[in-house]
């Protein structure tokens, strides 16, 4: 697996993708957070916390992530060398966990910059220092499982074509269905609309954003992302054989 995790590592930062998709990211952040004026500009708000900041990191997570998964294997099933992947002294399990972990870890390295937001509302707090440190842990804590989940359905999908298009387009459907659909279904159901929420990425990221690590929540972004993990594996395994 750590060979596989390296293998892609390298691949991403072997070319413009890795630089790009942090670029892209913190460019995309620093401007609706800090320029443009609207709902998610922190200076415009009045109050020094980064819910604008969380509120809209899942949006651009739900296109990014999916951008850097759909190559994983749909890229090895195009170019044939799925088959001698298969081969190598490693299970499928630990190669699917190479290609996620390589993800995340992307993924992750694009997050690490936004702790500067952090030092910049603590200083720009009136008095300093004035800024929910309990919710704000939460909140990243919340985008790590969240993260994970995206990057797990991206693997997935990355193995239903050959397309990078096609896998990056159903990834995009089923990060938003898993994060905004159950809450949109949801209000169309009052009189089931929290058991429906419960259903959704969304309930259970703004519940850690209150600061309160809930084992719940924990449980429900790891069950979400184990479950596409060993769906991957198994089309693998539909493959293979």
């Amino acid at each position: 697996m750590k060979a596989i995790l390296i293998r892609e590592i390298k691949l991403f930062f072997g070319s413009p993708v890795g630089y790009l998709v942090i670029a892209l990211f913190l460019l995309l952040n620093g401007l609706f957070l800090w320029v443009f004026d609207g709902e998610f500009n922190i200076l415009n708000s009045g109050f020094a916390d980064l819910n604008p900041f969380f509120n809209i990191a899942p949006w651009i997570f739900l296109f990014l992530i999916p951008a850097v998964t759909m190559r994983s294997f749909s890229d090895e099933i195009k170019q044939g060398t799925i088959e001698l992947l298969l081969t190598k002294p490693l299970s499928i399990w630990q190669i699917v966990n190479g290609k996620f972990l390589g993800a995340f870890v992307l993924i992750l390295l694009a997050l690490l910059p936004t702790l500067i937001y952090v030092f910049v509302l603590y200083s720009l707090g009136l008095p300093e220092g004035n800024l929910d440190f309990g919710s704000t842990l939460g909140s990243y804590f919340g985008l790590l499982f969240l993260i994970a989940s995206y990057t797990a359905i991206g693997i997935f999908t990355s193995t239903l074509s050959e397309n990078q298009i096609i896998a990056f387009i159903l990834s995009v459907f089923i990060c938003f269905v898993f994060y905004f659909g159950f809450e949109g279904l949801a209000t169309l159901l009052p009189n089931s609309s929290k058991i429906i929420s419960m259903f959704g990425m969304e309930y259970h990221f703004k519940s850690m954003s209150r600061g309160v690590l809930d084992t719940r929540d924990i449980v429900y972004f790891l069950s979400v992302t184990v479950l596409f993990l060993a769906a991957t594996v198994f089309n693998l395994k539909t493959i293979k054989n």
